[in-house]
């Protein structure tokens, strides 16, 4: 389904239509789609309607030129929910879409039932700097191919990539879809982000999860934002790297489950 919002068309999916049952939306990572929540999906339809969509430049939604911001793609969100109709959500968001959920939040908290940041950050180092340019680089010159190992790589432990093929030619092709315009243009809102500052004035519950053993968005980070976000809950999964929805399933719905109930 499409859906036109805030100046672009977006697809979303909903798994659930209900008026007894809250809403949850989900926002995936860059370089990926609405699909990669395909696990997900399965555990929370039973107790809740699901919306879940692709961020802008991604998957089936328009692609504009240009670098994108957070504010926009937070935007796209409102959007989204006015042209559905949905006044309230819960809001999941891993990695690029816990940082959509940060400034979501901020910008409407009133429609923002419990929030769930994933695999994410509140700001990206000033070092961090030189390995998006090398990102962003390799993109435009020599296609999103050129990207695909290295982020399966930082995506997924090794054992799990050595125990399911499958999941990881999946994923890969997610990122491997992903316009290039897309991809660049959510890496520049992603390399400037910085809304640690601002996260204090969230007052709604959140709970945050992390994989033990991410290496792009490490456990620090989710530390910075559970400790600024007042009464935020920090869980990490162990045995888990960033995609940790997909690589512990079992764990990573049982702990948003039981927090948005």
């Amino acid at each position: 389904m499409e859906a036109s919002a805030n100046g672009i068309n977006i697809r979303y999916e909903i798994s659930g239509n209900d008026p007894h049952k809250p809403w949850v939306t989900l926002a995936h990572s860059l370089a990926c789609n609405l699909t990669m929540w395909d696990g997900a999906v399965v555990a929370l339809a039973t107790r809740f309607n699901v919306l879940r969509y692709d961020t802008r430049g991604h998957g089936g939604s328009s692609c504009p030129p240009g670098a994108y911001t957070f504010e926009q793609m937070a935007g796209d969100v409102v959007g989204l929910l006015d042209a559905l109709g949905i006044e309230r959500t819960h809001f999941v968001g891993l990695s690029m879409g816990g940082m959509i959920a940060q400034h979501l939040v901020l910008l409407t908290p009133n429609r923002i039932d419990r929030l769930v940041i994933s695999s994410s950050t509140s700001r990206m180092p000033p070092e961090s700097a030189p390995v998006w340019e090398v990102r962003l680089a390799k993109a435009r010159e020599l296609g999103m191919a050129a990207l695909v190992d290295e982020t399966l790589g930082r995506w997924f432990t090794a054992g799990f990539a050595a125990r399911h093929p499958e999941t990881l030619a999946r994923i890969g092709q997610q990122v491997l879809s992903t316009p290039v315009a897309g991809y660049s243009g959510c890496a520049e809102a992603i390399r400037r982000l910085d809304v640690t500052a601002r996260i204090a004035a969230i007052r709604r519950p959140t709970l945050v999860i992390v994989g033990a053993d991410d290496p792009g968005t490490p456990s620090a980070m989710s530390e910075t934002i559970a400790r600024e976000i007042p009464g935020a809950r920090l869980e990490v999964i162990p045995a888990a790297s960033h995609l940790c929805c997909i690589e512990q399933p079992e764990v990573f719905n049982r702990l948003v489950t039981d927090f948005l109930d």
